[in-house]
């Protein structure tokens, strides 16, 4: 499409955006719609999500001015009584961590957190934590061997899988990451055994990335979308790309069909064999967005559906399935660097079970 070159930067961005659907990998549409839930009572960006005994724990957060502060929460969402709690904060606060559920308990791994001392930044961090609910208390566990950032977290078979993220350059003296300097995503794959507290090495994923959705079913973890190049939006490239792990085999296969529209900083859940995926971010030298785009990932036929899209478009959002419901809490409106932050308090469900229907 020829673009004339009187026309407005406005314009450019609707004309990107256009094309970027346009391209989009075709999907089936399904009928249902989403119920508006008691709103999250701290509203904020970089929020996780993770479902633990028929509760949703909305864990981490981010202050990102004056400077980028983690601020650990935990808040405990009953859905029998569409109610909030708030718990004891992270025992080390920080963000874009790794959670996964296990036996009741959740596991937290990696992050960034802030430099004791000079400019703001990212630092990456090794620590390892499990939450138990039930007594609301935080235990560190072996370190991760692999300091990183915004990696993700799936279980399959008692063991928890720790994958790609964002860090500092091998080799390098640096111990954080910002704008301004170097950054490597990882593929790196460290598997956790809770039973006897240890680490293994496991094949890396062929994409490196970070800010990614995770989601495993039928003994596979699917890592899908996130962004390639760096850790900050403004740098990175978002993408598409979903790939598949067997842990029996400790193999990656063949890359699967890509999601409809490429983007960053998901909320995800898996419910039925089935991954779901909502919101996001996207970036590039002509557009800066934010997304209200929900779509299902089905394994056994390697096909996505497009599903009615959020209330609220919004990235760094916690997500979660209870039953046969979506949950999707949080975030921020505004795509990162736009030098506006507005955290949205928006707390929407979605019955999934009215799609097999």
């Amino acid at each position: 499409m020829r673009v004339p070159v009187d026309w407005g930067s406005r314009q450019l961005r609707i004309i990107k955006l256009v094309l970027l659907l346009l391209t989009a990998t075709p999907v089936a549409f399904a009928q249902g719609k989403w119920v508006q839930l008691a709103p999250f009572p701290e509203p904020n960006e970089e929020i996780l999500g993770v479902t633990a005994n028929g509760k949703l724990y909305v864990i981490a957060g981010l202050v990102s001015a004056p400077i980028w502060t983690p601020i650990g929460l935990v808040y405990e969402y009953d859905p029998a009584t569409d109610h909030w709690t708030k718990k004891k904060p992270m025992a080390l606060p920080a963000h874009h961590v790794a959670l996964a559920e296990y036996h009741g308990k959740i596991y937290a791994f990696g992050g960034f957190v802030a430099p004791q001392s000079g400019p703001a930044a990212w630092v990456p961090i090794n620590n390892s934590w499990e939450y138990d609910p039930a007594n609301d208390t935080w235990k560190a566990l072996a370190p991760l061997p692999t300091k990183r950032g915004s990696p993700v977290a799936a279980v399959v078979n008692d063991k928890i899988y720790v994958i790609g993220g964002a860090s500092t350059p091998p080799g390098s003296n640096q111990i954080s990451i910002d704008q301004q300097h170097a950054q490597v995503c990882l593929g790196t794959v460290e598997e956790y055994d809770p039973a006897a507290n240890t680490w293994r090495e496991r094949t890396p994923m062929p994409t490196p990335r970070n800010h990614a959705a995770i989601g495993a079913a039928n003994g596979k973890i699917y890592v899908i979308g996130g962004r390639t190049g760096a850790a900050f939006i403004g740098l990175a490239s978002d993408i598409s790309v979903v790939e598949e792990y067997d842990p029996a085999t400790n193999t990656w296969g063949p890359p699967r069909a890509r999601m409809p529209i490429a983007r960053s900083a998901l909320a995800a859940g898996v419910y039925n064999g089935r991954i779901y995926v909502a919101g996001g971010e996207y970036q590039d030298p002509q557009m800066m967005a934010t997304f209200r785009a929900v779509e299902a990932y089905d394994p056994a036929r390697n096909a996505w559906t497009e599903l009615p899209s959020l209330p609220v478009s919004r990235h760094g959002l916690a997500g979660g399935i209870i039953g046969s419901r979506f949950y999707v809490v949080g975030g921020d409106v505004q795509s990162s660097g736009t030098g506006v932050h507005v955290s949205t308090a928006e707390h929407d469900a979605f019955d999934l079970s009215a799609l097999e229907k």
